[in-house]
């Protein structure tokens, strides 16, 4: 994998926290930033496909939902 060097800025305490972290996972804090970086897109990308299969859904009124919440004892 081809890697790109990048600069950017992150508050002190960020930044001794993912020392930290990358520390007790035995890994670089770039390696780790990677991981997190691709779970996060991971995450996006099947948010969005959520969405895409839900779109044609019926809209309910917040009310009725949560009417229905509170009938099936969730709320």
């Amino acid at each position: 994998m081809k890697y790109i060097r990048s600069t950017f800025y992150l508050e002190e305490n960020l930044h001794r926290a993912l020392k930290i972290k990358a520390a007790l996972l035995h890994t670089s804090i770039s390696k780790f930033i990677n991981e997190i970086v691709k779970r996060a897109i991971k995450e996006d990308i099947q948010d969005l496909k959520a969405f895409k299969e839900r779109e044609r859904e019926k809209e309910i009124p917040l009310e009725v939902f949560i009417e229905e919440l509170k009938k099936d004892g969730l709320l």
